[in-house]
């Protein structure tokens, strides 16, 4: 990339920085200085563009509109506050591009609000860091309505088309603390990321459940959104035990296969277990997510009760609560097993959203946990939606299944023609 400061240029302007006691950076310093010239500079080019004449030029007698002085205007940008002079012209039809009319912010100070409201932090967290950083004061009103204008973004999302097959679904929930009918209350937000056929997982949709519990009613209803927007198959979907959730799955995708999460039920039986003695036990589990069928798995699950049931009753009574639920998975071969439960990337979301909303306390409305959910999955996805309402992906399109070819071969002689490539 070529240099737009030639070297000999910036050691002028250091030098003479330094000789006049010239800070680099703050609100008197060479940084602001020079946003500063860099940003009229700019407006004066497009003032001549406006006017069709540079400034002093005879071409511009006669021509009905002229330059007429300037308006101060004090913006904040990535270097702090900077107070600049704004060019005006006799009619009042100049309408400047780099700092439009009524704007106050420049640069990423939009995006960086909305990244530090997607990593977990309040509004005041915010506020404080913008006024110790950039010398910017950003009133609670104003965090508020850079934050709100993702709102029609979510609409979009939520509603946005969807692939016509997913190999394999996940459904996961974690609890959001929501003040409802004046009583803060824990309600489940479920999160369902699907895997396409190329091997790159989606977050498909938030839903935020019911003050009242999960019904078949509920999910029938989720689930019917999830294929009105265009998923007509899914061949595998991913849970736990949530009430009325596999009949509602049967309903929609009567073909569906519905399979105890294996990295949920490790998860949960984990939890019984301290952390001294994790590995070990965690060494012992593998043999029987691993096993060759149910019988070798349930020789398995034996050696670990001998070993570990007395300890950990609680760890085992999650097995065998799980155990009908859990033996379909082992009729798939290994490379369908292991792509089914190496799910990284999901319980690196998942794990990532539950530390926002916990660093975030409650919330007053749900469309407010809705709104820090969605930017909280927009941060760590990198997905986003643009101005025509389509998906896009900052850098790489997503994240893929390592060994995902190996299953797809194997997920198209179990599948047939469910498939579709």
């Amino acid at each position: 990339m070529a240099e737009l400061v030639s070297p000999e240029g910036i050691d002028r302007i250091l030098a003479d920085a330094k000789a006049s006691g010239t800070p680099l950076d703050g609100p008197d310093g060479i940084l602001n200085q020079m946003s500063k010239a860099v940003i009229e500079r700019a407006l004066g080019a497009e003032m001549h563009e406006h006017l069709g004449y540079a400034k002093h030029d005879a071409a511009g007698r006669g021509t009905g509109n002229s330059r007429n002085g300037y308006s101060a205007k004090t913006v904040t940008t990535n270097t702090g506050k900077v107070q600049i002079e704004v060019p005006r012209d006799r009619t009042g039809g100049f309408e400047p591009r780099i700092v439009k009319k009524h704007q106050r912010r420049l640069g990423q100070i939009d995006d960086m609000i909305l990244s530090l409201y997607a990593k977990g932090m309040t509004t005041r967290d915010i506020k404080d860091h913008l006024l110790e950083v950039y010398g910017a004061e950003a009133s609670h009103e104003l965090i508020s309505n850079v934050t709100d204008v993702v709102h029609d973004e979510i609409k979009t999302w939520q509603n946005r088309p969807l692939d016509q097959v997913y190999v394999i679904a996940y459904i996961d929930a974690l609890v959001v603390k929501i003040r409802t009918n004046g009583v803060v209350i824990n309600r489940p937000a479920y999160i369902v990321t699907g895997v396409d056929v190329d091997g790159f997982k989606h977050v498909l949709g938030v839903w935020i459940g019911p003050t009242e519990g999960e019904s078949k009613a509920h999910w029938l209803a989720v689930l019917t959104e999830v294929k009105n927007r265009g998923v007509e198959d899914v061949l595998i979907v991913c849970c736990d035990g949530l009430t009325g959730l596999p009949d509602a799955i049967r309903t929609v995708w009567p073909k569906a296969e519905v399979q105890t999460c294996v990295i949920h039920l490790i998860r949960n039986s984990m939890k019984y277990v301290s952390y001294s003695d994790r590995k070990k036990v965690a060494a012992a589990l593998k043999p029987i997510y691993t096993a060759v069928n149910a019988e070798a798995a349930e020789i398995a699950l034996e050696h670990l009760r001998k070993e570990w049931g007395t300890k950990y009753p609680g760890m085992l009574a999650a097995w065998d609560r799980a155990w009908e639920d859990f033996t379909p998975f082992l009729k798939y071969p290994k490379e369908i097993r292991k792509v089914v439960y190496t799910t990284n990337a999901i319980e690196s979301l998942n794990f990532q959203l539950r530390k926002i909303m916990k660093n975030r306390g409650h919330f007053t409305t749900e469309d407010a946990a809705m709104k820090l959910l969605y930017l909280g999955i927009r941060h760590v996805t990198g997905r986003y939606i643009d101005g025509d309402g389509h998906v896009r992906a900052k850098g790489e399109r997503g994240t893929g299944t390592y060994g995902w070819k190996a299953a797809l071969n194997h997920f198209a002689v179990l599948f047939g023609d469910r498939l579709v490539l």
